[in-house]
This record gives C-alpha cells, sequence and structure tokens, in this order.
C-alpha cells in the first residue's frame, strides 16, 4: 500500500465524495441520537439518589458484567493497544494481558466485600470505621484526580478518531472536537444518572465485541485463517523481521525501559481493584452473588475481546507500514480505523461503509467510559464531600443530586482543557498512567480498611495523600510531561524521572505510608467496628 493510499485514508472524508462524509456523519448522528434517547428515557426513571448513584440496584449480574465490560474496555482498549501492536509487535500485547490479569485481584479481593460495605462510593467503605469527614474528602479528591487521568485518554482518542474521518488537520477543529465529546458526557450523566450510563454502556459493549469480531474474521479471511501467515507478514511489513514477534522491541532496549516494564506491569496488574469508575458498578447490583457473577461475566467477555486485540494489531502492522500508521497518529491510535478501511478497499464504498462503521463503535466506545469515568467524579463529590463534609450529612437527596449535577459540568469543563493537551499522546498509555495513580492512592486503602484489625484514620490519610501526590508528582516530571518528542509539552523538558509509568514507586509507597501513618497514629481503632465491617463485607448483613 503507498504512501499516497495512506494519505488518502487519513483524508477520507475530506477528499472523496460526499456520499463518504454523509455515511459517516449518518452513522456518528445515528449512535448519539439513539444513546440519547437511552439516557433521557433512563433519566426520567431516575427518582432518587439510589437511582442516580447506583441505578436502583436492579441490574443482574448479567447485565452488570456487560456493563462493566463496556467501561473497562476503552479507546485504550480498542484504540490503543491496536496501535501498539501494530508498532511495538509482542511488546504492545503486553497492555492486554495486564488489562485483563488485573481482573483476577478485583475479583478475589474486592469486588464482594466491597458492594457488602458500601453504599455508593469508595468513601462509604472507609468512612464506616474511621472519622467521616477527613477521610472522605481524601476519597473524594483521590476519585476526582484518577478519574481525571482516565479521561484524558478517551479525550485523545475522540480527537485523533474523529479527525481521521471528518479529515479535520486544524488544531482548533481537534480541540473542538473534543469540546463536543465533553459535553455529550455532561448530558449522559447529568440527565441520565447510573441507569442511563449503565445502558449506554451494555449496548456499547455489544457493539464494540460485535465490530472486533467482524475485523478479526476479515483479518484472518485475509491471511486464509493461516496465524503464523499472518504473524509472518506483520513481522516482514514493520521493518523489524523476527524482533516484532519477541519480547524487547520497546521494553528491552535497556536496562531503563525494563525497568519502565516492569512498572507498567504492576500498575496494570493492581490498578483496576483500585479505579472508581470500576468500583461503583460493583453497587449496581441487589446481592453480593449478583456482583461475584457480574465479575466473572466481565472476565470472559474482556478476555475475548484482547485476544482479538492480537488480530487488530498484527493486522494492522501485515497490511500497513508503521510510517503509513504513524503518519495519520503518530501514537498508533487509528490503526484500527485504517485497518477497517484496508480491509474494506481504500477506494471503495465498502471501505467507507467500514471505517464508518468501526469508527462509530470506537465513538461509541469513548462516550460510554467518559460517562462512566463522569459519574464516579461527580458520585464521590456530592456524596463524600458535599453531603457529607460541607453539609455534614444534612444535605437532602435533591440537594445531593443537583450538587451532582453541577460537578458534572465542572469535571466535564477540566477534562476537556487537559484533553486537548493530551491528544497526540498513546491513549493506552495514559490509561497506564491512571492505573498506576488508582494503585497508589486507592488500593492501598481500600485493602487495608477491609483487611487490618488496626488501620486507623491518619493510615489512610497518609496512604490516599501520599500516593496520590507521589504517582502524579512523578508523571509531572516524566517523559509523558515533557522532554520528549511525543511528551505533552514536546518543546519543553524539566523531567529528572526517566520512567513513564511511576507504578514501581508510587505503590509501593501507597503501602508503606499507609502501614507507617497507622503505627504512629495515636487512635485507638474500633475494633467492634472492625468486626461489624469484617462480618458486613463477607456476607453482606446490613448491606443498604
Amino acid at each position: 500500500m503507498s504512501t499516497d493510499h495512506v494519505i488518502l485514508a487519513a483524508n477520507l472524508a475530506a477528499n472523496q465524495a460526499s456520499e463518504h462524509r454523509t455515511l459517516i456523519i449518518s452513522l456518528f448522528t445515528a449512535f448519539v441520537l439513539a444513546t440519547l434517547g437511552i439516557t433521557v428515557w433512563a433519566g426520567r426513571q431516575t427518582k432518587d439518589a439510589a437511582d442516580f448513584y447506583a441505578g436502583g440496584r436492579q441490574f443482574s449480574g448479567f447485565q452488570n458484567g456487560l456493563a462493566i465490560s463496556g467501561d473497562y474496555m476503552s479507546a485504550a482498549s480498542f484504540l490503543g493497544i491496536a496501535g501498539a501492536i501494530a508498532l511495538s509487535g509482542y511488546d504492545g500485547f503486553l497492555y492486554s494481558i495486564g488489562f485483563l490479569v488485573a481482573w483476577l485481584i478485583a475479583l478475589l479481593l474486592v469486588a464482594e466485600p466491597l458492594r457488602n460495605s458500601g453504599r455508593y462510593t469508595m468513601g462509604d467503605v472507609l468512612a464506616y470505621r474511621m472519622r467521616q469527614r477527613p477521610v472522605r474528602t481524601a476519597a473524594g479528591v483521590s476519585t476526582i484526580v484518577v478519574s481525571i487521568f482516565y479521561l484524558l485518554a478517551q479525550m485523545a482518542g475522540a480527537g485523533v478518531l474523529v479527525s481521521l474521518l471528518l479529515g479535520i488537520t486544524s488544531e482548533a477543529g481537534k480541540i473542538g472536537i473534543v469540546a463536543l465529546v465533553g459535553v455529550l458526557m455532561i448530558m449522559y450523566v447529568s440527565i441520565g444518572g447510573m441507569k442511563g450510563t449503565t445502558w449506554v454502556q451494555m449496548v456499547k459493549a455489544v457493539l464494540l465485541m460485535f465490530g472486533a469480531l467482524l475485523l478479526t474474521f476479515l483479518v484472518l479471511l485475509k491471511f486464509n485463517f493461516n496465524i503464523s501467515d499472518l504473524l509472518g507478514t506483520a513481522a516482514e511489513n514493520s521493518g523489524k523481521g523476527d524482533a516484532f514477534l519477541e519480547p524487547g522491541l520497546k521494553y528491552g532496549i535497556d536496562s531503563m525501559t525494563k525497568l519502565d516494564f516492569v512498572s507498567l506491569g504492576i500498575a496494570l496488574v493492581l490498578g483496576t481493584a483500585g479505579l472508581p469508575h470500576i468500583l461503583i458498578r460493583f453497587y449496581t447490583v441487589p446481592t453480593a452473588q449478583a456482583a461475584r457473577k457480574s465479575v466473572l461475566w466481565a472476565i470472559g467477555l474482556i478476555g475475548a475481546f484482547y485476544l482479538m486485540t492480537l488480530a487488530l494489531g498484527f493486522g494492522a502492522a501485515a497490511l500497513m507500514s508503521p510510517k503509513e500508521i504513524t503518519d495519520s497518529n503518530p501514537a498508533g491510535n487509528t490503526a484500527a480505523p485504517l485497518l477497517a478501511l484496508h480491509l474494506g478497499g481504500v477506494d471503495s464504498t465498502w471501505g467507507a461503509i467500514l471505517l464508518a462503521s468501526i469508527s462509530a463503535v470506537a465513538f461509541a466506545t469513548i462516550l460510554a467510559v467518559v460517562a462512566g469515568l463522569t459519574l464516579a467524579s461527580s458520585s464521590s463529590f456530592a456524596h463524600d464531600i458535599y453531603a457529607n463534609v460541607i453539609k455534614r450529612g444534612q444535605a437532602s437527596e435533591k440537594q445531593e443530586m443537583k450538587a451532582a449535577r453541577w460537578s458534572t459540568v465542572f469535571i466535564g469543563v477540566v477534562a476537556i482543557g487537559l484533553g486537548a493537551l493530551a491528544r497526540d499522546l498513546n491513549v493506552a498509555g495514559l490509561v497506564a498512567l491512571a492505573f498506576a495513580v488508582a494503585a497508589s492512592a486507592n488500593l492501598p486503602t481500600i485493602l487495608y480498611s477491609l483487611f487490618w484489625k488496626r488501620f486507623t484514620t491518619q493510615g489512610a490519610l497518609w496512604s490516599i495523600y501520599g500516593g496520590l501526590v507521589t504517582a502524579v508528582g512523578l508523571v509531572l516530571f516524566s517523559p509523558v510531561v515533557s522532554g520528549a518528542a511525543t511528551s505533552m509539552f514536546p518543546d519543553a523538558d524539566f523531567h529528572w524521572f526517566p520512567l513513564s509509568n511511576p507504578g514501581i514507586i508510587s505503590i509501593p509507597v501507597g503501602f508503606l505510608l499507609g502501614w507507617l501513618g497507622t503505627l504512629l497514629s495515636k487512635e485507638e481503632p474500633d475494633k467492634a467496628k472492625f468486626a461489624e465491617l469484617e462480618v458486613r463485607s463477607l456476607t453482606g448483613t446490613g448491606a443498604h
């Protein structure tokens, strides 16, 4: 495939007849209108705080598993991992492995106890046996920071995706697209709450699985279902030869890149169990058994999807040169949509239809995930900070829901601003940063609170704030933000931390500070409350 062809692919809507642009815009509009319709319908059924935060706890294990899959399989999974595999081969697939293995931690340690112990947010679990105002404030701050990091990836994915489709090359146009996604996200959460968000995530999960299955089938068909032939062609076309199929192309160059890989792996495996938008999903089911079942369904669906990312990434590498992929987006985020175009035929209507369909699915992915993230942030602000800290538990449900909707607008505006800056970064790498922050601040606190009798308020505050400041501080002074051509600020250089992911430092710091803060605390832990929490977390007795 020539360079002329990829330029044609990247600017399809701008350079081709209006039928292609009309088709693309029609598919996007149809999806947005359909999901807004679902949101409005769900919004009419949202009567109280339990409906807004937890969907009335009416979803079955299968429905919640589908929604969790929709929430988890983000732009990083579909766009970022496909691009990472297409450009880095085996090392790119490590993201898929890490994202999937992380679910075992969530299933074994967090899902059921958390659902049994809390009501709407992570702060509910911490406040159960500790001083309410300081730990709720800390939990709210942590939730908002982690969610904003994760939102960056989705906004970046939306920007490159829609720019590719509509042939938008100006920076102002790309920022406008990020703003559009932010406005839609605010509408979904403000109107539909958890019910609307859950239904959108379920629809999106079905569409994404179908889209990935279709692309996987077409890739394998192209190579007569000979996987060896597919991998051989990908290796040859990459210009890297057999090294493309072996570990070390990206993370084995020197000792520092190997250390970066270890840091990434720790963050990916431990991060899921601390992600706020995943944790709140466990509150939408009526029983602990349904919580377990939903995680099992999620593991099955997510596992199948991540296997298919192999075909998407290596298929893109086999059918396009690295230059063709990076010309469209330097981080490779458009590899999956461009693969769809190549499979259908670059100059054909079928190619345009496949590109538009797969991109509409990717856009659906982004909208569903940003809605879940924004809901987690606004819920934590309204329930933990506004209702229980500012109003000291005296806020009415109506006031609390109003605060949630206003915080949705604020978080949306912040995400739009930061997303515009991050539009050229690989979305899988951005999500890995969110995982690192979640694993550093939230996971130690949740595990200590559920399983350590001596854990105190001071330990929780040291763990959350210490892990949060360490993780975010190291990211700010890492190559992700400055000092490299692929940085958020490529023309500046104020980095001194050499790794792209801070997990190897910040996660142990979070655990260590939680332990140290507890040992140095003069507060006597409430053993009766812990015993009550232990029974409740294991049996569900007294759960809301």
